[in-house]
């Protein structure tokens, strides 16, 4: 029962807030949050596919040579997940830690909340 919900998490780190070629990351943004998503971390609250499409769009705008990686292993509690990770330049250790906690409702995140664990 959990390895969709893991899946899906991965591909929220991965293959949107990791993805630089913004048609495929759209692509993913479609099919791994629902319409309303909201998406809120320490800057604020966004609500929708465009808009969290928008915010990955700017983190990776502003660190160019960052990347995400999955810190130790997500942990799934009926529809919540909690995904640690790791940003910074490829190869170096990371400028930024943090976790996301999502909440998944019919097999898509509905909301996520960044924490973060360590700051620049």
């Amino acid at each position: 029962m959990t390895e969709p919900i893991e899946a899906l998490v991965r591909s929220h780190l991965f293959e949107v807030f990791g993805q630089r070629d913004a048609r495929l990351r759209f692509a993913a943004v479609e099919r791994v949050y629902a319409e309303d998503v909201q998406f809120a971390d320490p800057d604020g609250v966004v609500v929708g596919r465009e808009a969290l499409n928008t915010k990955a769009q700017g983190l990776l705008d502003d660190a160019p040579s960052f990347v995400f990686d999955q810190d130790g292993p997500i942990h799934v509690n009926h529809d919540l997940s909690v995904l640690a990770w790791t940003f910074g330049p490829e190869g170096q250790p990371p400028v930024v830690k943090g976790m996301d906690i999502c909440l998944v409702r019919d097999n898509v995140i509905a909301k996520v909340y960044t924490v973060i664990t360590k700051a620049p």
